[in-house]
C-alpha cells in the first residue's frame, strides 16, 4: 500500500481534484492532504511505501506527522526500529491510526499518528506507554546514538480536521 501526501498553502486547496477519495486538513500555515491508494491523480505529492498500519486514517481529527531524516546507511537500522516497535500507542486512549512511511523519492521517514484530538495525543505523551516507547532515547542502545544515521534533525507537524 503506498501514501500520498500534499502540502500546499490554504488559499491552493480550493484547486484540489473533487473526486481523490482522501482526508484533508490544515494548520495556520497549509493544507494536507493524505491519500491512502496504489496511485494517485493529485499534481507534487511525495509518495511513501506504508510500511506498518494500524487502524482507520479518515475517523482521525487530529493528525501528527514526525518528519524523520536518515541516511541511506542508516535506513536498514532505523526500519528494524519499528519493525521491532512495541505497539503500546494502539491501546491509547484517543489512539485513531499510525502509519508507518518509508519515502520513495527523499530521504524522510514519517511517522503519522491519528488521534480523536490534540487532548489525547498530549496525554499519550506523557503516558507509561509514551515512556516505554522512547525508554532508549538519549542511551547508547538508542537509534538516535547511532552514527550518521540522521543527517538534519527530525521535526513535527500536526493538522486538524
Amino acid at each position: 500500500m503506498k501514501l500520498f501526501k500534499w502540502t500546499g498553502p490554504l488559499e491552493d486547496a480550493g484547486h484540489l481534484p473533487e473526486d481523490t477519495h482522501a482526508i484533508l486538513m490544515n494548520n495556520d500555515e497549509e493544507v494536507l492532504v493524505l491519500q491512502e491508494a496504489e496511485a494517485t491523480h493529485l499534481e507534487n505529492t511525495v509518495e511513501y511505501e506504508v510500511m506498518d498500519h494500524s487502524g482507520d486514517l479518515p475517523s482521525g481529527r487530529f493528525a501528527v506527522l514526525n518528519n524523520i531524516p536518515v541516511s541511506e546507511d542508516g535506513r536498514e537500522i532505523f526500519e528494524q526500529r519499528f519493525s521491532n516497535r512495541a505497539r503500546l500507542i494502539e491501546a491509547e486512549p484517543g489512539f485513531v491510526a499510525i502509519r508507518v512511511l518509508r519515502p520513495i523519492d527523499s530521504d524522510t521517514y514519517v511517522i503519522l499518528t491519528m488521534w480523536e484530538d490534540e487532548e489525547s495525543f498530549t496525554a499519550w505523551q506523557s503516558s507509561q506507554a509514551y515512556g516505554k516507547a522512547h525508554a532508549k532515547r538519549g542511551t547508547d542502545d538508542g537509534v538516535d546514538k547511532r552514527p550518521n544515521i540522521f543527517p538534519r534533525p527530525s521535526f513535527v507537524t500536526t493538522y486538524k480536521k
